[in-house]
């Protein structure tokens, strides 16, 4: 343990943890109570953070949150351009299935929502190729894919047609009719044991990468706008990367994955 003192107070830290100095120049003390005798080259503030996670100063300048884009009054329409589409976001579930309320940090981040507005497509070598997807169409997209708007006093996602996972005609995702070369898959159960026969605690249980192909897409257009169907078929158990698609869970608490056919990695029989 190192120690040092500052006005007279001892202060005990750990070499095992990384100290990054904030000077009063880069924090802003507007609208701050002054207080008696507190003076600006007089303050000293660290971040402290664990070295093994490989913190700097760079890296902190790179956490900034995201927040929508408002669009002013005076603007009553966004015509979307190209291959973008503009879909009005799903409110937050502000309750659980029993009627529980769910504080602002629970609420899971809506991934779907209507589209409202579509581009004139795009050009694929010589060939146009129409968006897929009509206004009106409810439809899931990747969860950090676009560009958030808040227009008309409701919150909207203008993103490309590439970023729609695919389209869900009811409420239930196992239900969602994939696009291009995305692949929906039921998850496989994960093992409640090890090899030699002992129970699995729910943290030491590995995130299973094994699941049931539930539909595909029609396959990615090509130069002259034809669709090649995916090799892969409904019904295939297949083997996929770990790390890749969109986690959902259905209403009777399935887990479900959405990726692009080409992290598919293999087919078991």
């Amino acid at each position: 343990m190192v120690s040092s003192k500052e006005h007279g107070h001892a202060i005990r830290m750990n070499p095992s943890m990384a100290t990054l100095p904030l000077t009063c120049s880069s924090i802003s003390t507007k609208g701050l109570p002054s207080f008696q005798g507190l003076r600006q080259s007089s303050v000293s503030l660290s971040v402290v953070a664990p070295s093994r996670l490989g913190f700097d100063q760079r890296t902190l300048r790179g956490l900034v949150a995201r927040a929508a884009t408002v669009v002013a009054p005076k603007y009553t329409s966004i015509k979307p351009l190209s291959d973008r589409v503009l879909v009005k976001i799903k409110t937050v579930e502000e309750k659980t299935v029993g009627g529980i309320l769910l504080p602002a940090t629970a609420q899971t981040k809506p991934q779907g929502g209507e589209v409202v507005a579509v581009g004139e497509g795009k050009t694929i070598g010589k060939t146009k190729v129409d968006i897929s997807v009509k206004t009106g169409t409810q439809i899931v997209y990747s969860k950090y894919a676009g560009t958030e708007l808040e227009f008309n006093g409701s919150n909207h996602m203008l993103l490309k047609e590439d970023d729609i996972v695919g389209v869900l005609e009811t409420d239930d995702i196992k239900d969602l009719k994939p696009l291009n070369d995305r692949v929906l898959i039921k998850v496989a159960e994960a093992e409640e044991k090890t090899a030699g026969g002992l129970l699995l605690t729910e943290a030491a249980k590995e995130k299973p990468s094994i699941g049931t192909v539930v539909a595909v897409g029609p396959g990615s257009p090509d130069e002259e706008g034809n669709r090649k169907p995916l090799t892969i078929s409904p019904g295939n158990t297949v083997l996929y990367s770990k790390y890749a698609g969109n986690d959902f869970k259905s209403a009777d608490g399935s887990n479900y994955i959405a990726l692009g056919a080409t992290d598919v990695m293999a087919v078991l029989s």
